[in-house]
């Protein structure tokens, strides 16, 4: 039975769509409502015949789509919404525009369990993970608000990806065939869950025929007692382990892993965690991504010196490491990497 239309394929809509009793073409009118022009009920799609729709709304069939209660605008246009469920439940999801992208930041967990120390949205704890199809309505609604195609997407927002694996996979292929985001545009970062990166592998192969998007590892340290001090989970998950299934993940989909390293003054961007970084991750295909840390309220960690920041990325470019670094965006509206939570903030 289903209960949500977003995220079903035209192919799943078209023979719905015989089952109850219609042609198939009104699958085909299905898909391009919700995907094209961006439904949000039933009862707009006129298209179809009022006594369906009626009826589909008493059967508790739904569009699928998470109802806007706030909406954040930066100083530099990126926007940060708060969305609810139709459980009651909030999340947030973020627009980062330039002038050649618009790159979505997706929640796929209200709340997240890993309570990284230097991330505000653990600080609540988890509700629970969010459906395939609530995941492609935060695209749909940055799309609709900023009225701008999306061409890229991140699960960066509030959650572990790693812990609702089939949802996030289904809302991926949503997101490449139907709304035409291709997979190399495509993120999933995680911060590490053991046994989940083999898996993560073999599933996207078997589900979606390939493994395009980009992987990325949140390290955040370059040894394990210091990983443990910042991700408390990291106790279940030796630094030699997590590297070893990034190891098989680049083996198995043939595609280099990303490694996030958010830099907190005086913790982890000295330049000898650099050199001891770059030996952990020398020698395999990968690339860091640095991240100056951004400020939350419960934590008293320091945003680095562009000095040090500048420091740290040069001598892992020395040692022969691929580098970059993320600007952050949104960060007098709280939107920016580590920012966000489930509850709305006056």
């Amino acid at each position: 039975m289903i209960s949500a239309l977003l995220g079903r394929s035209k192919s799943e809509l078209e023979e719905w769509a015989v089952t109850q009793g219609q042609p198939a073409f009104r699958g085909r009118q299905l898909h391009d409502w919700l995907y094209s022009k961006g439904a949000r009920d039933l009862q707009g799609i006129t298209v179809l015949p009022k006594a369906w729709r009626a009826s589909l709304q008493d059967e508790g069939v739904s569009v699928g789509r998470l109802h806007e209660q706030e909406r954040r605008v930066a100083a530099d246009a990126t926007t940060k919404l708060l969305l609810g469920t139709e459980d009651g439940e909030t999340l947030e999801t973020v627009g980062i525009p330039t002038d050649q992208r618009l790159t979505v930041c997706v929640s796929s967990q209200v709340g997240c369990p890993m309570a990284c120390r230097f991330c505000a949205t653990g600080k609540g704890g988890l509700q629970r993970s969010l459906a395939g199809h609530e995941i492609v309505a935060q695209v749909l609604s940055i799309r609709e608000v900023m009225e701008r195609r999306p061409s890229h997407v991140v699960f960066m927002g509030m959650g572990e990806p790693l812990l609702n694996i089939e949802a996030v996979l289904e809302s991926i292929r949503c997101i490449n065939d139907d709304l035409g985001i291709g997979q190399r545009r495509i993120t999933v970062s995680t911060v590490g869950v053991p046994h989940t990166l083999p898996r993560l592998a073999d599933l996207a192969l078997q589900q979606l025929g390939r493994a395009q998007f980009t992987l990325a590892v949140s390290l955040h340290a370059p040894n394990q007692a210091l990983r443990e001090e910042l991700i408390p989970t990291a106790k279940t998950y030796p630094y030699d382990a997590l590297l070893d299934d990034c190891r098989y993940y680049l083996h198995k989909t043939g595609r280099r892993v990303s490694f996030e390293y958010i830099l907190l003054g005086g913790v982890n961007d000295h330049p000898h965690h650099a050199a001891e970084l770059a030996d952990r991750v020398g020698g395999f295909q990968s690339h860091v991504n640095l991240i100056a840390y951004n400020p939350i309220e419960e934590e008293e960690f320091q945003r680095p010196t562009a000095q040090r920041i500048e420091g740290f990325r040069r001598v892992l470019e020395r040692r022969g490491v691929a580098v970059s670094l993320r600007a952050s965006r949104g960060l007098d509206q709280d939107a920016a990497c580590g920012q966000l939570r489930r509850n709305r903030r006056s």
